[in-house]
């Protein structure tokens, strides 16, 4: 599906998200979403995530094309990960195949294909 320069698709695969030493989220249907003049984002299903180990943060981001983005927190063993995580809710049709799936910043947490 491509709408307003966004593509989403299957991610092929399997995907993990690690924090610290922790594997706290794994998929076999994860989405991957292609934005021009981004890097891609992969979005995991909201239940293949251990959300006990998310945490609100209160940074609320308001994207014209997707909508709004309540963010998390990841506590690791060592360190609190501010604003680690984000998903999307009420996101805007057609790209509401996000909503109900959290992403991760890759330069503050593993996102692997396995």
């Amino acid at each position: 599906m491509e709408e307003q320069g966004i593509k989403i698709a299957a991610a092929d695969g399997t995907w993990i998200v690690r924090a610290g030493n922790s594997i706290i989220g794994k998929s076999k249907n994860a989405l991957k979403l292609e934005e021009e003049g981004y890097d891609p984002v992969i979005y995991f299903p909201a239940g293949d995530i251990g959300l006990s180990h998310l945490a609100a943060s209160p940074t609320v981001y308001k994207c014209p094309q997707k909508g709004i983005a309540h963010h998390y927190c990841v506590q690791t063993q060592h360190e609190m990960l501010e604003d680690v995580a984000w998903s999307y809710s009420g996101s805007i049709e057609p790209l509401a195949h996000i909503q109900g799936h959290v992403a991760f910043h890759p330069d503050k947490v593993e996102v692997a294909q396995i």
